[in-house]
């Protein structure tokens, strides 16, 4: 559907750039919306996802508090405060790094492990994506996304 249908605008943009900022606002917040639905039926937030992503991507190593909050996302999460979350949820395990005592080693459990698989089919909503997009226009939207961002 049209940008000025779904946000009920009478007067147009001032011009296209316009329109792709709050268009990029409109579709961010549409597709996390699809993401959080589906993520609640595991009782696991945006931001812990995550953070599980990324751990499975370092597994079988550990990752720093510093390494999760480059990797993630969302640069305004508080990434102490997920894993403590996720630790209290048996999903990931902390304890202190061997060479610096000031750091914490973040490592998925097998329990985080599984959850990560269980949402995998169901977390990506290529079910709805692919009702809107053909294959390639969705490698040509991605390729138009990051050629936006340099």
């Amino acid at each position: 559907m049209e940008l000025e249908k779904e946000i009920y605008q009478t007067t147009g943009f001032k011009n296209d750039y316009h329109k792709i900022v709050v268009n990029l606002i409109y579709s961010y917040s549409w597709v996390t919306g699809l993401v959080k639905e589906r993520l609640n039926k595991k009782e696991v937030t945006l931001q812990q996802y995550n953070i599980l992503r990324i751990l499975r991507g370092q597994y079988p190593n550990p990752a720093t508090i510093n390494l999760l909050k480059e990797r993630m996302l969302d640069k305004m999460s508080d990434a102490s405060r997920i894993v403590e979350r996720l630790v209290q949820k048996e999903l990931v395990t902390r304890c202190i790094n061997k060479n610096d005592r000031r750091a914490v080693d973040i490592l998925i459990t097998e329990k985080g492990l599984e959850v990560l698989q269980s949402l995998d089919p169901i977390v990506t909503p290529e079910d709805v994506l692919r009702t809107n997009l053909t294959d390639v226009e969705a490698a040509q939207l991605n390729s138009l996304l990051d050629k936006l961002r340099g």
